[in-house]
């Protein structure tokens, strides 16, 4: 076996050249390994080659060993193990990547607060990396193939208590609930009718990454949008609410889940939850961060929550606060009718609050 540390360059000029394979040389080799033994005539039969390039090209396979010429009458070309003909490219396909990988400098991925990905491969890893990342609030649209992917990250972050809404699109292509363990996944999980649905996912509301299903399926002159750690990223997430979230089919709910202290991004998501929790189990306080809508100074506000709003449609959302200057009306990004705007909520029980 070649070592790790062996030079990548010749390294990868050996594993070129043995799988630097012509049309006729591919055609070739699949006939005869699929039949054992063919004669040039054959060969011909069974292929588009030209009966005057047979000769050259089984020769051609015989010199880089993936098969064994017989030099009778006509001359016969036999199969190799393809496990013993491609051994030597094993070992250089290790010592390549062992080599690659010495050199290899991970790429800054915060550099700028919008990048544009163009690279398939690329953006399936910012889909992953932005999964890890939430550390309380996850929102992701994903197509039943990216859903096998990414499962065990998702049931990761839910074991971890992430807050998790999942859409899953094509509607008619997603996992029957009834086979599918949604709720091992997510908190809430929808699904939506056709391939226009985009594929993206949010973590706490600011690192995102955008794509349509067409630059998820193959590489090509398409791109994929990624937010880092960007307050920009609330566009993405404003988006899978109002629009996608609000026209998809219930696949499966938890509901509220119970126990305070919770950080939301959303206020959808924290009004939501509020509606939902059960009376009589005692008041609740909150603190927003977040900005003055009329002057756009930061701020911090704390208080008790005495109230609560949310529309039918589910396209805005607001609370009150009860604070030592009196009421505010907190909403979500972009509001213009509260009095602030939230960027990210805690709430627990108690007067005495602080983020974690």
């Amino acid at each position: 076996m070649s070592s790790g540390d062996d030079d990548p360059r010749a390294a990868l000029a050996r594993v070129g050249e043995r799988f630097d394979l012509n049309e006729y040389e591919i055609d070739a080799y699949l006939a005869v390994l699929g039949h054992g033994q063919l004669s040039a005539s054959e060969i011909a039969d069974r292929t588009d080659i030209p009966q005057p390039r047979v000769y050259d090209t089984v020769r051609s396979l015989a010199e880089r060993g993936l098969v064994e010429l017989q030099e009778s009458r006509p001359i016969q070309a036999l199969a190799i193990d393809p496990e013993e003909a491609f051994g030597d490219a094993y070992d250089s396909l290790e010592a390549l990547v062992s080599g690659l990988e010495a050199r290899y400098t991970e790429p800054a991925r915060e550099t700028g607060a919008v990048s544009l990905v163009k690279s398939r491969s690329s953006i399936l890893r910012y889909i992953e990396d932005v999964i890890e990342a939430a550390e309380y609030e996850l929102v992701c649209s994903l197509t039943p193939g990216l859903l096998d992917r990414f499962e065990s990250k998702l049931a990761a972050q839910r074991e971890a208590g992430v807050t998790v809404e999942l859409l899953v699109t094509p509607a008619a292509e997603a996992p029957d609930p009834n086979v599918f363990d949604y709720l091992s996944v997510a908190t809430r999980a929808r699904a939506r009718r056709g391939i226009t649905t985009p594929v993206l996912a949010v973590a706490d509301g600011n690192y995102s990454t955008y794509a349509t299903q067409d630059a998820i399926a193959w590489d090509g002159d398409r791109y994929g949008v990624v937010f880092n750690r960007s307050a920009l990223g609330f566009l993405v997430s404003g988006f899978f609410n109002t629009v996608l979230w609000t026209t998809a089919r219930t696949l499966a709910r938890n509901g509220f889940e119970g126990a305070f202290p919770r950080r939301y991004a959303s206020i959808r998501r924290c009004v939501k939850n509020l509606a939902e929790r059960e009376e009589g189990q005692g008041d609740l306080y909150a603190t927003i961060e977040g900005r003055d809508i009329l002057s756009g100074e930061r701020l911090t506000v704390s208080g008790e929550i005495v109230g609560v709003s949310l529309a039918s449609d589910e396209q805005s959302a607001a609370l009150d606060v009860e604070t030592d200057e009196g009421t505010v009306s907190v909403g979500g990004r972009v509001a213009a009718l509260e009095d602030v705007e939230a960027y990210e909520i805690y709430v627990d029980r108690g007067g005495v609050l602080g983020n974690e």
